[in-house]
């Protein structure tokens, strides 16, 4: 893919347009793999993958992301999948127990999102990172630095992930469109600031 504004012979559209083609493309392939939601955290990883050689000039297409999925998938992403089910269980369990009227609900309530928040900040930050394609531990530890370190990008990981939620729920078809913009966004995140290594694509 290229990456300059230029435009081929009988092209079209410009590489921008193909660019964002491919990003939705992505994000249906993200959409589909993530149906059995303990492989959404190594969908979301390879894709962030894929589009972060968009800068080497490395193919972002929906069939190089099923490739790259392949190679990569192991037991670790799904463990990490289960680690994140689990979280969003438990914090959904302690928002309905807040949300039943016990004494000092609505304090447990505000510091149950506060965390749910946080650590879903800090995953999908170790998602964004080179690291999670095959070492799941020092992404997580690189994203809790950020998340600590960049406060502004994590504040951009939470409006990329509001506006996600709320594109889908207002046009739910859109829900199959906005993982790869999301992954856009997580690797924009990620990359902002510091150079690429040509190896940390897939």
């Amino acid at each position: 893919m290229r990456t300059s504004g230029q435009r081929e012979a009988g092209e079209i559209f410009g590489p921008r347009m193909t660019l964002f083609a491919d990003v939705l493309s992505v994000g249906i392939a993200v959409a589909v793999v993530s149906l059995p939601l303990v492989t959404l955290p190594a969908a979301l990883s390879t894709a962030c993958a894929v589009l972060r050689g968009v800068r080497e000039d490395r193919p972002a297409t929906a069939g190089h992301f099923l490739v790259a999925l392949r190679r990569r998938l192991r037991p670790g992403d799904l463990g990490a999948g289960l680690v994140a089910l689990g979280g969003l269980v438990l914090v959904l369990a302690d928002l309905a127990l807040a949300g039943a009227g016990l004494p000092g609900g609505r304090a447990f309530a505000l510091l149950a999102a506060a965390l749910g928040t946080g650590a879903a900040v800090i995953g999908l930050r170790a998602c964004g990172r080179p690291e999670s394609v095959d070492d799941w531990p020092a992404a997580v530890r690189g994203a809790a630095r950020d998340a600590v370190r960049d406060p502004g990008g994590s504040a951009l990981v939470v409006l990329a992930v509001a506006t996600a939620a709320l594109s889908a729920w207002m046009l739910l078809p859109l829900a199959f469109l906005v993982p790869g913009p999301l992954a856009l966004a997580l690797t924009a995140v990620d990359v902002r600031g510091k150079g690429v290594a040509p190896h940390q694509g897939v």
